[in-house]
């Protein structure tokens, strides 16, 4: 056993490759603690929420409650119209919670922190790591502090941009409604405070343009913010590889998913073509982001448009940023595997570069995780909310396991055990399905318990 420990300590002095069981201890810690952060921040929403003076009407705990969970995981589905059920003091309570939310409670608690210390303790680095995915190439602290700051410039020139439009267009409360759909259109949230979301504003070029440019950067990541942040400053000559990645696989999937509904969505037929184009790409955006917003009835689309929402859903946005999903690295690295494969390669390799082992079994084992527990969810759906055609329930749960937040008209109809269901799936799908599964997983042996193999016989 002695000798064991030694070897051990010496592949940690020479910064031997951890192991996969090494790595998972290491984040394990951090992903407990990013659970019990969400799950204490929904609290306190759903309790600020809960309050006379947020509601604009009597509302069941239980609507509070996922109200609440929907504005932290950015999810933007809704038992309820916020824009009628809640005061002014609760609508600010939700773009709060959405705010948060978004750029993540561990960044704005270490912004905080930041700002009387200059460093961060070990558990704060570790927890940032794990909640974005960080490269090690990336600082932390640099990392948090270009999220906020940027954060704060793309919604304040949002809210700028979006107050002209709205107010052209004889919006009742052209600020405030600026202010708070910048807020969710960055944060990827989908919340609204129109009760058809955008359906009225499908012409609206403008508003079309500045809601999809915010969406598009805040689910691209912060992690491309912090690279463009080093190679203006000269601390770097190029891109990281992930934000090469991350730009080229969004810029793909909004180009097919928007063609791919302009061909075959016939109910845009009427409209003129560029009309038909703009709510092609806005729909396709609206899905591969997870923002959730909407210019047309979803409920009303063919078969064909919804499976193409499905998949940019399932796809979802980019690590280390506002939106949900399996994310478009994974799904690069899944694509890798797939072409080495069918080519006969020994390495697999993405846009000539190698995709590491770890790499690979992170993407194949966040997808085994989503698939696994989006069946599991729909099969209780189906259960607990029978009646419902199937492609309904699917898309519900696809939506929310994504925080993506758009519905074709279930949510208002679930019962209170399918509430509670969707939920579950956006507290999942907000902290991600890798990072929730190390939070509950039960320990596993320790490494000198592992060293241990000597077995009487």
């Amino acid at each position: 056993m002695n000798l064991n420990r030694s070897l051990q300590s010496l592949k940690i002095a020479v910064g031997a490759e951890p192991s996969p069981a090494e790595v998972s201890r290491k984040r394990a810690g951090p992903a407990k603690l990013l659970l019990l952060g969400y799950l204490a921040y929904i609290t306190i929403g759903w309790m600020m929420l809960s309050f006379g003076f947020s509601q604009s009407k009597p509302l069941s705990p239980l609507d509070t409650l996922f109200t609440a969970v929907s504005a932290v995981s950015t999810t933007g589905l809704t038992t309820i119209d916020t824009g009628t059920s809640y005061t002014f003091a609760g609508q600010i309570i939700v773009m709060l919670l959405i705010q948060f939310g978004g750029i993540g409670y561990m960044t704005g608690s270490s912004f905080l922190f930041l700002s009387f210390r200059h460093r961060l303790s070990k558990t704060q680095k570790q927890t940032a790591q794990t909640a974005y995915s960080l490269p090690d190439s990336i600082s932390p602290k640099l990392f948090i502090r270009s999220v906020i700051l940027f954060t704060a410039a793309c919604e304040t020139a949002g809210a700028i941009a979006l107050y002209a439009i709205l107010k052209a267009s004889g919006d009742p409360a052209p600020l405030w409604s600026a202010i708070f759909h910048s807020v969710s259109a960055f944060c990827t949230a989908g919340f609204s405070l129109n009760q058809s979301s955008f359906s009225s504003q499908a012409s609206n070029v403008g508003l079309n343009l500045t809601v999809s440019v915010l969406s598009i950067v805040g689910a691209m990541g912060f992690i491309v913010i912090v690279d463009t942040v080093r190679r203006v400053a000269g601390r770097s000559r190029h891109f990281g590889f992930t934000s090469k990645v991350i730009a080229r696989m969004t810029l793909s999937l909004l180009a097919a998913g928007t063609l791919l509904i302009f061909v075959s969505d016939m109910t845009l037929g009427a409209l003129p073509a560029w009309q038909r184009l703009q709510a092609a790409f806005f729909q396709a955006m609206s899905a591969s982001t997870t923002v959730g917003f909407n210019t047309v009835n979803i409920g009303g689309l063919p078969d064909s448009t919804i499976v193409v929402l499905l998949v940019l859903m399932f796809i979802g946005a980019s690590p280390a940023g506002t939106g949900g999903g399996l994310k478009t690295t994974s799904f690069a690295a899944l694509i890798g595997l797939v072409r080495s494969t069918l080519k006969g390669r020994s390495s697999v390799r993405f846009f000539k570069r190698q995709v590491t082992p770890a790499q690979l079994q992170a993407a194949t084992t966040s997808l085994a995780c989503y698939g696994g527990v989006l069946c599991a969810a729909v099969f209780l759906l189906c259960l607990s909310d029978p009646g419902h055609p199937f492609e309904t329930v699917l898309f519900e749960a696809v939506s929310a396991i994504g925080t993506v937040g758009l519905s074709m008209g279930l949510t208002g109809d679930l019962s209170a055990i399918g509430k509670l269901i969707i939920i579950g799936l956006m507290i999942v799908g907000r902290l991600g399905v890798l990072t929730f599964g190390l939070a509950i997983a039960v320990p596993d042996e320790s490494l000198e318990e592992e060293a241990d193999n000597d077995l009487a016989v």
